[in-house]
């Protein structure tokens, strides 16, 4: 063999060995982000959690209203390696819920999970609306808790769907909820299978802030109420999140500005968020967002990126990323 044969062959081989170790360096660096969207399918309005040593993640199945008759889930302890968990609420065991199941929210209490969702699509003199589901893990599998939905009737215009379930300082559970533009603030009973009127006789309250579409989200920070919402229609490509901070849960909710915008050259319609702080202090929005090949309505995907503070305290707009978050073990001290 001519030795320009076996130099082109040594050559060969070295390319081999480069190529072999360019696609295992790769590999490492995919390790090294969450990438956005997190998992595969199409998922949206998700809530985050921290359960069991674990972040979750349960979102709505992105679907049309008749086939959105399940939820599935998403566990993990770095957020970036994400473990399905399938069908862990279904119709089957709702028996009220027929189509439109939507926007979970999640909460430990006494050793039990407690699912709170929407569903059917309700409107008036319509069996439907938020409902509460109960297991025994945060993965379910999660049943009927009420048999009936929790709350049924439009109030102040609000559509009862979009909950988020809060505990204050003083241990009061509230659900906040509403679509169509309208917002509620009701208190929960202790076990959940009721509502509980205020001093002056009401159940529900209005606190709807300007702009304010669907999907509310709060969180207490250095005594704070920090309220935030969805704005424009969910199917369109200019859905948003806005935010206020307030001194008292029942506002006035006084809008700041936005936090979550579409974002030409990443996603567009990026709204109906939850927030996360890890054990090593930053902080997370999880949000859907349509990536720019799609225009359906339901092609929505769940995303994570970092939230930051100004030093006043107010937040600045997150910023949209195709590379999502680095790892942030649950178990970091």
């Amino acid at each position: 063999m001519k030795k320009s044969t076996i130099f082109s062959a040594a050559l060969c081989c070295v390319a081999a060995l480069c190529a072999v170790g360019n696609a295992f360096a790769q590999d490492a660096d995919a390790k090294k982000t969450s990438g956005n969207p997190l998992f595969p399918g199409w998922y949206a309005d998700p809530e985050v959690a921290t359960f069991d040593g674990k972040y979750w993640i349960f979102p709505t199945y992105s679907d049309h209203f008749d086939k959105q008759t399940f939820f599935d889930c998403f566990s993990s302890t770095d957020l970036v390696n994400w473990t399905k968990h399938e069908r862990v609420l279904t119709n089957e065991n709702v028996k009220w819920a027929k189509r439109a199941m939507w926007a979970p929210s999640v909460v430990e209490k006494d050793g039990k999970y407690y699912f709170f969702f929407g569903a059917n699509d309700v409107h008036e003199g319509e069996i439907g609306g938020i409902g509460v589901a109960v297991a025994d893990k945060p993965e379910g599998p999660y049943k009927d808790y009420l048999g009936k939905p929790l709350v049924n009737e439009i109030v102040n215009g609000a559509q009862p769907i979009d909950q988020f379930v809060f505990q204050d300082d003083d241990g009061t559970w509230y659900m906040i909820y509403g679509g169509w533009r309208h917002c509620n603030i009701v208190k929960l009973k202790d076990d959940f299978t009721g509502l509980v009127p205020y001093e002056d006789g009401t159940i529900y309250r209005e606190i709807t802030p300007k702009g304010y579409v669907e999907g509310p989200w709060v969180k207490k920070i250095d005594g704070k109420y920090y309220f935030m919402w969805s704005e424009g229609g969910w199917t369109g490509p200019h859905y948003k999140v806005a935010y206020a901070i307030s001194d008292s849960l029942f506002g006035p909710h006084e809008r700041i500005g936005e936090i979550i915008s579409p974002d030409p050259k990443v996603g567009m319609g990026a709204g109906h968020h939850s927030v996360l702080q890890t054990p090593s202090g930053n902080w997370y929005a999880i949000y859907h967002r349509r990536p720019i090949t799609e225009t359906h309505g339901n092609h929505r995907a769940t995303c994570i990126d970092k939230l930051e503070f100004n030093a006043d305290g107010t937040l600045k707009p997150v910023t949209l990323t195709y590379e999502g978050v680095a790892p942030d073990p649950i178990d970091a001290k």
